[in-house]
């Protein structure tokens, strides 16, 4: 792209973004002068943008509503920030996934190849997760570099942070990691890439705002299946404590003396069935016995348990524990 034609896209990516701007702010951020920032309004004018200006010590430029706006214009971090959100929206289940990916398709149409070609490489899986939790944000060009070794199906060296802000001291760094990409996931906000990790020999699911992608990438690779087919159940139950797509390594079921209609609020992922006005049959699942019993405890409420013998343990174990703990 000549560099005039870029710099006018720049302008007008900053006068769609604020409402009104300084004609010497503008200069700053494009770095030149604000003899090029006229003429550069003048050319916008010309393809038919409406920009006004206001002359004087605080005069500036103001991209004006019109009935006719031409076709919008969008840089490369915009279009990539546009294909992850709508990507996003298509997979979150809130009912708008035909009405996004039909205007993910009508934007793709009027964007040149080059853009093309990286917003295709965006792909998107969204799981759904449950209670807030803090989001860091990942780089949008980390993202692109990662859907991008997904879609071509190569090796990717990567430097990863770890959860703990001491494990990266010493007197040398961690290799780089190497994974063969999969998937790139979204789960409450956060980012994940979903990878078979070549010197563990095993899945792995890696935070998109910690990994630094090396360039280049490695040799192509033939994709393998994700345990349980679903990439999905896979990464919920990664974070259920199970690896695949199974269930729950835990799951017990008890008679609670409250309505169905007030347990199945805070069950998650749990079945309920009504067995009158003020008791409920619940099956639940956890990543421990003990856990398990803990987390069906917070009903405060009377509670039989059905099954199997380890809740009924498990349930015991606790008993113990907090009737040490009152004394």
């Amino acid at each position: 792209m000549p560099k005039t034609s870029a710099r006018l896209l720049s302008l007008l990516s900053l006068l769609q973004a604020r409402r009104d701007w300084p004609g010497q702010a503008l200069a700053e951020r494009l770095e030149v002068s604000p003899r090029t920032v006229r003429r550069d309004v003048g050319r916008l004018r010309e393809l038919g943008y409406p920009v006004s200006a206001t002359k004087g010590p605080d005069g500036g430029y103001r991209l004006d509503a019109g009935a006719e706006l031409p076709p919008l214009l969008f840089d490369d971090d915009q279009a990539v920030a546009l294909a992850v959100a709508l990507r996003t929206a298509a997979a979150t289940g809130a009912g708008i996934e035909e009405a996004a990916a039909r205007a993910l398709n009508t934007v793709r149409q009027v964007m040149p190849a080059r853009l093309r070609h990286r917003v295709d490489a965006v792909r998107v899986t969204a799981v759904e997760g449950v209670g807030p939790d803090p989001v860091p944000q990942a780089d949008p060009r980390v993202l692109v570099a990662l859907s991008a070794a997904v879609h071509a199906r190569e090796v990717l060296r990567f430097d990863y942070t770890s959860a703990d802000p001491a494990a990266g001291e010493g007197p040398a760094a961690p290799p780089p990691r190497r994974a063969q990409p999969h998937h790139l996931v979204t789960r409450r906000g956060r980012w994940y890439l979903v990878a078979w990790d070549l010197d563990r020999d095993d899945w792995r699911t890696f935070r998109a705002d910690r990994i630094a992608p090396r360039t280049p990438t490695g040799p192509r690779f033939t994709p393998r299946d994700v345990p349980g087919g679903d990439v999905a159940a896979f990464v919920a139950g990664r974070f259920q404590g199970f690896d695949g797509g199974g269930d729950w390594p835990c799951r017990g079921e008890v008679i609670l003396d409250l309505p169905a209609s007030v347990v199945s609020r805070y069950s998650r992922d749990g079945v309920v069935e009504a067995l009158g006005p003020d008791r409920c049959r619940l099956v639940l699942g956890a990543w421990s016995w003990p856990g398990l019993a803990a987390t069906i405890g917070r009903f405060d409420a009377g509670i039989q348990v059905v099954g199997p013998a380890e809740l009924k343990d498990a349930f015991a174990h606790l008993a113990r524990r907090y009737a040490d703990a009152g004394r």
